[in-house]
């Protein structure tokens, strides 16, 4: 008996002898993970669900009274130029170095943004007036969902896009600013939602790959401070929330290092050909 269907043999199609089952190979691409190392990747979830906390107490509390948007900007201001010089003092400027973009550039994007949104206040915060609360309120919960679900998390995968993901976020930020009492308030909070779900997580994304260990100090203060935020609303909501983010830190996973163990892909003959022929040649 041979393993080829071109040639007559005494033998039906589904025929196989003893020898077939020797090649059989179990768990060949199996990834074998370290609880550490997946505790670390989730930082970037709880990051990215801290961020989106904070956008909307943010929110309430601009909505309720107790947040002026002069200090939202004074405390942005001071955060970004914070931030804006913690991005080059990690890898020395060698990035900025290396994309050619100077810090007058820099200065011009920032101005014509915020020149932009500050005109176009007005028609931001009249932009929903015909909409319902309710419907405000039910399309800022799904497009911040969203947000979550599209964000690039660091995983090579097909719902992953990050235009998608930021679009999102500022559409649900304009959706929640145009209820908010003054045009001032609805350009403060589209600027923040700027910073906080586009700059914040390039900083992070920079942070994690050059220094982690201040990666991870800066994910636990942000927790922590955003847990503390939470809790002067809700004290409810900020146990659920910390909750939530144990589980997703350490609960998650270790059940993802159990469940690869219960793996059990195997591998042998009736896998489909691989051609690992150099066919380039075919192709001029």
């Amino acid at each position: 008996w041979q393993k080829v269907l071109y040639e007559r043999q005494p033998f039906p199609d589904n025929y196989v002898d003893q020898r077939f089952l020797e090649e059989l190979r179990k768990n060949v691409r199996a990834r074998r993970y370290r609880y550490g190392a997946v505790v670390f990747q989730s930082g970037a979830v709880v990051q990215q669900l801290c961020s989106v906390c904070v956008f909307v107490l943010t929110w309430w509390h601009m909505d309720t009274g107790a947040l002026s948007p002069h200090r939202l900007c004074g405390a942005a201001l001071a955060s970004s130029l914070l931030g804006y010089g913690l991005f080059d003092a990690v890898d020395g400027g060698a990035e900025r170095r290396q994309s050619g973009r100077t810090r007058w550039a820099d200065l011009k994007s920032t101005l014509v943004f915020g020149a932009f949104t500050y005109g176009f206040s007005p028609v931001l915060k009249t932009l929903t007036e015909s909409i319902s609360t309710d419907t405000i309120y039910a399309m800022s919960a799904l497009m911040l969902l969203g947000h979550l679900i599209f964000f690039d998390y660091g995983a090579n995968a097909a719902i992953v896009s990050s235009t998608l993901s930021l679009n999102m976020a500022i559409f649900a930020s304009v959706c929640l600013a145009s209820r908010l009492p003054r045009s001032l308030h609805a350009f403060v909070m589209v600027t923040f939602a700027m910073q906080i779900f586009a700059l914040w997580p390039m900083l992070q994304k920079k942070l994690k790959a050059r220094t982690p260990r201040c990666y991870v100090g800066v994910t636990v203060l942000f927790a922590l401070a955003t847990l503390a935020g939470l809790a002067t609303v809700s004290s409810v909501g900020a146990v659920l929330f910390a909750l939530l983010l144990l589980a997703i830190s350490c609960l998650c996973p270790y059940c993802l290092i159990r469940l690869q163990l219960l793996k059990d892909n195997i591998h042998g003959p009736w896998d489909e050909a691989e051609i690992k022929e150099d066919l380039s040649r075919f192709l001029m």
